[in-house]
């Protein structure tokens, strides 16, 4: 029907749904699940075991993957992260991504860009996604510790994970996914040359970690210090647009 409001999926009718559980997590769960069940009733340990139950539902939580309705404009940049935005800050992007790696992506440059960095918790959900559409073209991990993602020199220490994505334009967008003090494995969906579209998978972070988005030249961030932000919905910022924004918690 004419003007008729679809759901995401394109059906005329919207309700809640439980969300899925991403298969990198189902055999988490299924473990926890085990455990308790062996606790539970091959020792008789009925408390602990009920205990490890609600603690396997956690489990199963964590690796959840709800669909998500992505903004439409074509100068748009999503979160690619659930969390909260806990900085805000004029930086160097990352040697990674600054230097020409002789592929013919020259990479992000040396000036200082904006750098948006988000905060997921325990409670989010950690699938993370583009931040644009384009063309992928480095993914490029990096050992390190696993102190706490929310310090800011969690960005040069910790083990990291650094993306770039090219637009059709040639702008290039890179972001970077760090692990935290529980995170222990930061696992990739996609290679370079993979064409993405904005809000698509890319990967997910185990267990509490950050993502930090770099803004292009001349374009300013339309979220402030300790806004909630969601994965493929929450708009960042739109390339080229440059505005003074003021927000109350309330």
């Amino acid at each position: 029907m004419a003007g008729e409001i679809l759901d995401n999926k394109g059906r005329g009718d919207a309700s809640w749904a439980w969300p899925p559980i991403h298969p990198e997590g189902r055999k988490y769960g299924v473990i926890a699940v085990a455990i308790s069940l062996a606790v539970m009733f091959g020792i008789g340990w009925h408390i602990l075991g009920t205990v490890l139950l609600a603690v396997s539902a956690g489990v199963f939580a964590f690796f959840r993957d709800p669909e998500r309705v992505v903004p439409q404009g074509d100068n748009l940049i999503v979160s690619p992260a659930d969390g909260l935005v806990t900085m805000i800050q004029q930086v160097e992007p990352p040697i990674e991504l600054q230097i020409d790696d002789g592929s013919g992506t020259l990479g992000l440059g040396k000036a200082p860009l904006t750098r948006i960095s988000i905060f997921m918790s325990v409670f989010d959900v950690h699938i993370n996604r583009a931040p644009v559409g384009g063309t992928v073209r480095r993914v490029i991990y990096v050992p390190g510790k696993f102190m706490n993602a929310d310090l800011d020199k969690a960005s040069e220490e910790n083990e990291r994970q650094h993306l770039l994505i090219e637009r059709a334009d040639g702008l290039q967008i890179g972001f970077t996914q760090i692990a935290g003090l529980v995170a222990r494995r930061i696992v990739p969906f996609v290679k370079p040359g993979d064409m993405l579209a904005a809000g698509q998978r890319v990967g997910l972070i185990r267990f509490g970690s950050r993502v930090d988005v770099f803004l292009p030249l001349g374009t300013d961030p339309k979220v402030l210090m300790g806004q909630t932000v969601i994965a493929g919905e929450t708009v960042l910022a739109e390339i080229g647009k440059q505005m003074l924004i003021e927000g109350v918690n309330q």
